[in-house]
């Protein structure tokens, strides 16, 4: 576990010798975050007695439905739902308006999988809750349940939960609390246990009070009979007692306290129960009036003002420097797209001579930029981050991702780093800096030589892949020649699995949509030419390689989960917003290796991303509506 330094995610690589012996105060190895990493697999396992328990669910519904009077036209949140047993079995009985969030990926995932399986139609986010991604007065009641609250370090972050909770709740919404009995906790609960999960694994417990005595401090050593140990985990529970939570509760502006009644947990294989085995449910009113609403000035909902590229001007990137008459087709197309929304009002700007005087002129109607500016300012690739810095200084907000995300990733190498940094798995390659003329390279042929910096596959042609040192050699020069002799150039070892991309639309972890990952068909090549996606494949028709297609992607659901875990970690990691595309490739093992983040992804009609969506049913007027969805839901919520 991350907690004691170990990742979860490494555990099959891992040997017990990495994993802790005897530890005589358990509350120095609790990480500040451990929340983040424990809900996954192996907590199903060891709390599995409670949380796969039907009966214990249903009769736990039966009670909640009880104590806050809930309607089946009610709006419902089960805030921190885990893996949705809870919503789920509402949502069986009728309660249609339900829906759930919680920070564990896996089991968000685990919850959707099961609402598909079942056929449920239900929403359920990722998210932190301290900051839920819902507008004010959202909710006729909150749940909070199965003793998922009290996991931060502070009592401030769970104050923050509540004022959050109180903020969604519409007036004289309710709030439904399920938490562990902290005063019979703290003076019954077991130092020391073990049991068995199932024939082959058992888990061994330690349990303290924290320093000052509000916390429980668990220590869980998850272990297999062959394999050794799996899990060395450390994690802390505040202990809330039925004043203080009340206290806490009355302090964060909710009214009306009821202490409903207490549950006594059951469990079937004599489990260590811990802190499910005696809580308390309560509820309580959030007395408040409606949220204001600010209305417009002269009640004029704004314009979304579209920034494109300057026709006007010389791209370098284009295979003439124009625009063509393509460009301006795929321009109308986008346009046409738009005006199928009545309910917003577009300008659109492609004069950058006059861009900064005419964003001046129009801020005081404009709601949202919609930055479709991937050429750059002044058709500048090496400016693109200056669009959304230009809409930063005049304090207009705008889609897409932010000036220093677009400079991070411009820069390949950089990305690499980071990548690895997370135990991303990226390519091996070199860093050729203008000056070096030396070349020791620590891996094998072919290697694929491209441009550090730049995108649209600019550089990157089938001349890009050497098999032998004189056409590396060749290659650098060639690159060199075209994008100048004082740029660095990357060397990768050259991938032949299969060429991945994968499109997110929103902003996790509160809400986003991932579409079907695509791989591109290299079936229609001729035979000698190396299986790349490059300059010749979105510029120049003659090629073969124009008449490349992308098709849906077949990966074994490990490879894809683990794809998509790590393009989710990399979104967030740079700071990406509202869409991104992500290139990978598989090694010949079929091993995913990162090869870049594209943050500005092309957003034109017959682009990657454009066709991951339409595989999900997402046509392309729906594409660029969930961009800007996405875009104001973030801005929303920033305000």
């Amino acid at each position: 576990m991350a907690v004691t330094g170990l990742d979860s995610s490494k555990i099959a690589d891992s040997n017990t010798s990495n994993f802790l012996g005897p530890v005589c105060d358990l509350e120095k190895y609790v990480h500040p975050d451990w929340w983040r990493y424990i809900f996954n697999a192996n907590y199903l396992k060891t709390d599995g007695d409670i949380v796969d328990d039907l009966s214990i669910t249903n009769n736990e519904v039966d009670l909640f439905i009880e104590s806050a009077d809930i309607k089946k036209n009610h709006k419902i949140l089960d805030l921190c739902c885990g893996q949705g047993r809870h919503l789920l079995e509402l949502k069986r009985r009728g309660y249609d308006y339900v829906e759930g969030l919680d920070r564990s990926r896996y089991l968000v995932n685990k919850a959707r999988l099961q609402a598909r399986k079942e056929g449920i139609g239900v929403r359920i986010k990722e998210g932190d809750a301290r900051k839920l991604p819902y507008p004010a007065d959202s909710f006729d009641v909150v749940m909070i349940l199965g003793n998922s609250f009290g996991y931060f370090e502070s009592v401030h972050d769970d104050a923050n939960v509540l004022k959050e909770v109180f903020r969604v709740l519409k007036p004289m919404g309710k709030l439904l609390l399920d938490i562990s009995d902290g005063e019979h906790t703290k003076n019954n609960f077991q130092k020391r246990s073990w049991e068995w999960i199932d024939k082959n694994q058992f888990v061994c417990r330690e349990r303290s009070l924290s320093s000052d005595g509000k916390r429980i401090i668990t220590r869980e050593v998850m272990t297999h009979v062959r394999k050794g140990v799996i899990t060395d985990q450390f994690y802390a529970e505040r202990l809330y007692s039925n004043n203080s939570i009340e206290k806490l509760l009355l302090s964060s502006g909710f009214s009306s306290f009821n202490l409903c009644t207490s549950i006594l947990s059951t469990t079937e294989r004599n489990q260590d129960l811990g802190m499910m085995e005696r809580r308390i449910v309560c509820t309580c009113l959030a007395s408040k009036e409606w949220t204001k609403v600010r209305k417009p000035r002269n009640n004029n909902p704004g314009e979304i003002v579209v920034l494109l590229g300057d026709p006007s001007k010389r791209d370098d990137l284009k295979p003439e420097g124009v625009f063509d008459q393509d460009d301006i087709d795929t321009i109308n197309r986008m346009k046409t797209a738009l005006a199928q929304d009545s309910d917003r009002e577009y300008v659109f700007l492609d004069k950058h001579d006059s861009l900064i005087d005419d964003l001046r002129k129009l801020k005081p109607n404009i709601k949202l930029i919609l930055n479709f500016c991937d050429e750059g300012y002044f058709n500048n690739p090496r400016y693109e981050l200056h669009v959304p810095a230009l809409a930063e200084m005049l304090n207009i907000p705008y889609s897409g991702s932010g000036s220093q995300c677009l400079a991070y990733c411009y820069d390949k190498s950089l990305v690499r780093g980071i990548a690895k940094e997370m135990d991303i798995a990226v390519p091996e390659a070199f860093f050729l800096k203008p000056q070096d003329t030396i070349l020791d390279i620590a891996f094998d042929f072919p290697v694929i030589v491209k441009p550090n910096f730049g995108d649209s596959s600019f550089g990157i042609t089938e001349k890009s892949v050497a098999y032998n040192v004189e056409e590396l050699m060749d290659a650098i020069s060639r690159i060199r020649d075209i994008y100048g002799y004082d740029k660095p150039i990357l060397v990768e070892e050259f991938l032949t699995g299969k060429d991945l991309s994968v499109g997110i639309i929103g902003n996790p972890p509160n809400d986003y949509t991932i579409f079907p990952i695509i791989q591109e068909d290299y079936s229609s090549l001729p035979e000698g030419l190396p299986r790349i996606c490059g300059y010749e494949a979105k510029w120049l028709p003659g090629s073969p390689y124009f008449q490349l297609k992308s098709i849906a992607a077949d990966l074994p659901y490990e490879v894809e989960k683990s794809v998509t875990d790590d393009c989710l970690k990399l979104f967030e990691r740079l700071e990406c917003r509202d869409y991104c595309r992500f290139d990978l490739r598989l090694d010949k093992l079929g091993k995913p290796k990162l090869l870049e983040v594209n943050p500005n992804p092309g957003w034109v009609w017959d682009g990657h991303l454009a066709k991951m969506a339409e595989l999900s049913g997402v046509f392309y007027p729906g594409m660029l509506a969930m961009i800007i969805r996405a875009a104001e839901s973030r801005i929303e919520i920033q305000n």
